[in-house]
């Protein structure tokens, strides 16, 4: 059973009793364990910048899993579409998070997809914990206007598809998340700072 939060009302929580330190640099947490922490979510929720503020905060190696497939391919993400299509990307993401998900004490932001594959999900569940980061259409819409990386919004009508890529895959990050965060506008050093007691207070056993 997943766990929602409202990063509003979460970020009350007293940081004396989860954080150990606060410095010029950010936060510094630890974890009772070493499972590796993964971000599902759609594009725009704010993975990347959220899993690099939750790494350092860790003292964690972070893994974006698009760059990972960018350094594997020697290409962008929007150019392995082009040449080898959605099915064939899919493949190649999903060979990526084989490796990199059996990785202990990372956080590892997904891409926007990677939850499609049922094999996907049971890997992620399995194998850490899961936040899922929510955000609603106007906010998706006003991240990604004007990210040219983004080849799924590459139509007339981007937003519209944003709107239909969420009902698909909403009930899928639900499926595979042990946290659900929504993110709203807060900045990102607040979301960080509120997310670790939630992850400090959550209890998996694998």
């Amino acid at each position: 059973m997943n766990v929602h939060a409202n990063i509003a009302s979460a970020a009350t929580a007293d940081p004396a009793e989860s954080v150990c330190a606060t410095t010029e640099t950010g936060l510094c947490a630890s974890l009772p364990h070493d499972l590796p922490i993964f971000l599902v979510g759609m594009m725009g929720a704010g993975k990347t910048t959220i899993g690099r503020g939750l790494a350092r905060a860790l003292g964690r190696e972070f893994i974006d899993l698009d760059h990972e497939l960018e350094a594997r391919c020697g290409v962008r993400v929007p150019i392995i579409f082009e040449i080898e299509g959605e099915d064939g990307f899919r493949k190649r993401e999903a060979a990526a998070l084989e490796d990199c998900s059996s990785r202990r004490g990372i956080v590892l932001a997904t891409g926007g997809g990677a939850i499609l594959a049922e094999e996907n999900r049971r890997m992620l569940r399995e194998r850490g914990v899961v936040l899922y980061l929510r955000a609603s259409l106007d906010e998706l819409f006003r991240r990604t206007s004007r990210d040219r990386n983004r080849p799924l919004l590459s139509n007339p009508d981007p937003r519209g598809t944003l709107h239909d890529l969420m009902i698909k895959r909403a009930p899928l990050y639900e499926e595979a998340a042990d946290l659900v965060i929504d993110t709203g506008t807060m900045p990102v050093s607040h979301l960080v700072k509120s997310i670790l007691p939630l992850l400090q207070a959550y209890e998996k056993t694998l």
